[in-house]
């Protein structure tokens, strides 16, 4: 028997939140799987009474989100009916802006692939044409998408018809306002200085739009998954960033601008960076890879993950993006070496130094676009701790 509970937005007892109480038990009947669970047990895991829980089922097996999962022996009186979620009720689409390539996913409502497309993208070519390949490509999702995948892609095809699309999450390089929905000066590409992104996709598409940065949307999508109470998620790419997750929260910072990893210092008379900067990681990184030195990349990755170990004491680092994957091994290999030297030297505050393990992320190189979806799932299930709400332009 599944015994979630969600402790951090208990429900209550009243008219005016009645949308909170109802996100509660669907994110319980999500975690409950294909087995279900009974109204008795929503009740003592939301805190609700049984009267308010029957309500609320009532009404999302009217809206087509629940049904029954079948019964249950009960320990006296009559088997209890269980319930579970209905994944195919709702979707959300993800989609993940790089430099230069686009990866759109469509999720039902646990998360699941359904469908994904991958194509060229050239961010550099303006607002204008990213806009327009964007919505081309999650129209061409929605509707089945031609076979299924981009010019250079492998989706995996349509789900049957235009199915129910909560809303449409976007990821991609910062610096942004995620609030707002605002691009500010992202590195090499200034001219995107103060694009509202999230509103000029939202009238185009007609759906509801969340903007974030890649690697806080990646990020995202392990916390929910329930990687670590405090890690980092290092996404080295065609540039190189973090997603910050401590005490078990997405952690943007009071300007949203937390997570520009990259654009740390390391070398004074360094390489110039895109930033304007000198020495900065995302450019001795990036530097080394095109020399084809691996093993320097991951170093020099590896102490720039030291650095953000010791400053924060987080439980552990996940590594993705498309130069990580390339060369998975070496990387895991080089970075958690340098990443345990550092622990072994730190003391970790004890008697024996606590591990901090470096990894790789398991969602492979969709994992940003899948976090971008839960931008828009993640606030229907109660779990607007971690993401942003999805807002309407």
């Amino acid at each position: 028997m599944n015994s979630y509970v969600n402790r951090a937005n208990p429900g209550v007892n009243l008219p005016a939140l009645r949308g909170h109480n109802a996100a509660l038990v669907l994110d319980l009947l999500r975690a409950a799987g294909e087995e279900g669970i009974s109204r008795l047990e929503l009740a003592e895991r939301t805190g609700l009474t049984p009267q308010a829980v029957s309500k609320i089922t009532a009404r999302l097996r009217a809206e087509g989100l629940a049904a029954e999962a079948g019964r249950r022996a009960s320990t006296g009186g009559k088997p209890r009916t269980v319930l579970r979620l209905v994944p195919a009720a709702g979707h959300a689409v993800g989609l993940h802006l790089d430099r230069d390539e686009l990866t759109a996913v469509l999720v039902d409502l646990t998360g699941t692939v359904v469908a994904d497309r991958r194509a060229p993208l050239a961010f550099g070519a303006g607002a204008r044409a990213v806009v327009e390949a964007a919505v081309g490509e999650v129209r061409a999702l929605l509707d089945g998408g031609e076979g299924g995948a981009g010019e250079d892609g492998d989706g995996t095809g349509g789900a049957g018809g235009a199915p129910p699309v909560s809303g449409v999450g976007v990821a991609l390089p910062g610096p942004l306002d995620h609030a707002e929905g605002v691009l500010h000066r992202v590195t090499g590409f200034p001219e995107w200085d103060g694009f509202a992104l999230r509103d000029v996709l939202a009238e185009r598409l007609g759906l509801p739009v969340a903007v974030d940065k890649d690697t806080n949307a990646a990020a995202l999508g392990l916390a929910l998954a329930g990687a670590a109470d405090s890690f980092a998620y290092l996404h080295l790419g065609t540039g190189l960033g973090a997603g910050l997750v401590l005490g078990g929260a997405l952690h943007r910072g009071a300007r949203t601008g937390a997570g520009e990893f990259g654009h740390q210092v390391l070398q004074l008379d360094g390489p110039r960076c895109e930033c304007g900067d000198r020495g900065c990681v995302e450019a001795l990184c990036l530097a080394a890879v095109a020399r084809g030195e691996f093993d320097e990349a991951a170093r020099v990755l590896g102490t720039a993950a030291g650095n953000l170990v010791g400053l924060l004491d987080i439980d552990r680092v996940l590594l993705g993006g498309r130069t990580v994957f390339a060369e998975q091994d070496l990387f895991v290999r080089g970075v958690g070496a340098v990443v345990a030297e550092r622990v072994r030297r730190g003391g970790g505050g004890g008697a024996v130094p606590v591990p901090v393990p470096v990894g790789l992320d398991p969602g492979g190189e969709r994992a940003v676009a899948e976090g971008a979806a839960q931008l828009v799932l993640a606030p229907v299930f109660g779990r607007a701790d971690v993401a942003f709400p999805a807002r309407r332009g």
